[in-house]
């Protein structure tokens, strides 16, 4: 029984390195400056003489315009938890709109909203499905802890200038919702979702274009870390490369990205939060961490991306006093598109 404690540890261990890591790409979606008066955008500034080859990449955003993305996220892991094979695939779907609603100066409010939810889990042969698109109701504790997703609401206050994230509201009611379903897990949730790991989840996305004109083969990078308490620390650097217009695209903006995984067990905080677990130390690096982002010029935002991720690596975890060894294989690819329409009401 000791291995199964341990495999369904792991399992929850995962969920939490997956979301962090998804969020390179799906979280969210970001404004450039507008005019205070009419709060629409700028055309972007003309690249300086001698420079006619390079492009200013610009998010763009109309006061009370909605737009959607579309986030899929499939995952395959492997475990081996004292000498047993533990495997794992997981199917998510957010569907989420972004919706601007006030400018001020050089920052963007946008409210955010999950529209829709869609998941299926198999671990070991248990299926566990959800889809918040279907006219279903949820059957498990899994689902209602995700049903509990749809409809909830951020204000996110993007700084247009810098292209940071400086505060998203909405973290109480959310606690609450997540919390009414599935109480057993607040302590967890008032960890891992705190104010500040609720902007550095929602900064990569915004922060995918840089600061000034840019030309084929220029780069620059981005560095992120989301502190998950008693799961540990992440800490991302994305490096990004200017690959010009692809002609097959729609002759879009193409940017490559290089992401490299840092993972920091959590030490003293080990077991806080009421997990029936602790991570006492861990071994994970990533490998193949590439992606491909496409931007949408006209429209000022990301078009789509396709990000992929390979961990491996070894944790000890500990449970009633008794530590085990857990070696980890781990593959992610996510997908992001936006629309100008609901893509739930179309299902």
């Amino acid at each position: 029984m000791l291995h199964r404690r341990l495999s369904a540890a792991a399992v929850l261990f995962l969920m939490a390195v997956v979301f962090p890591v998804a969020g390179q790409d799906k979280d969210k979606a970001k404004p450039p400056d507008k005019a205070p008066a009419p709060e629409k955008a700028p055309a972007p500034a003309p690249a300086p003489a001698g420079d006619k080859d390079k492009v200013s990449l610009q998010w763009k955003f109309d006061k009370d315009k909605t737009f959607y993305q579309t986030m899929r996220t499939e995952t395959k892991q492997s475990m081996k938890v004292m000498n047993n094979d533990v495997n794992q695939t997981q199917k998510q779907t957010f569907f989420f709109s972004w919706k601007p609603i006030k400018n001020e100066g050089d920052h963007w409010i946008i409210e955010q909203t999950i529209e829709g939810v869609a998941m299926d889990i198999d671990i070991g042969g248990s299926k566990i499905s959800y889809d918040s698109t279907k006219e279903s109701t949820a059957n498990n504790p899994l689902g209602e802890f995700f049903k509990a997703l749809v409809g909830s609401k951020f204000a996110v206050t993007l700084d247009t200038k810098k292209m940071q994230v400086t505060k998203v509201e909405g973290r109480d009611e959310f606690l609450k919702k997540l919390v009414a379903a599935n109480p057993q897990m607040k302590p967890l949730l008032e960890k891992i979702l705190s104010d500040q790991a609720l902007i550095e989840m929602a900064e990569p996305t915004f922060a995918v274009v840089p600061d000034k004109a840019v030309g084929k083969g220029d780069t620059w990078t981005k560095t992120s870390t989301l502190d998950m308490g008693p799961i540990g620390k992440y800490e991302n650097s994305y490096k990004y490369t200017y690959e010009g217009k692809d002609e097959k695209e729609k002759n879009e903006p193409k940017i490559k990205v290089d992401t490299t995984l840092k993972y920091t067990p959590p030490g003293d905080v080990a077991g806080v939060g009421g997990l029936p677990f602790k991570i006492k130390a861990a071994d994970l690096k990533s490998t193949n961490a590439t992606g491909t982002i496409h931007f949408n010029s006209d429209k000022g935002r990301l078009d789509k991306s396709n990000m992929k991720l390979d961990l491996q690596g070894e944790l000890s975890i500990e449970i009633g006093g008794q530590t085990t060894k857990v070696a980890l294989s781990q593959t992610q690819e996510t997908t992001v598109e936006t629309s100008d329409d609901n893509p739930v009401k179309k299902k």
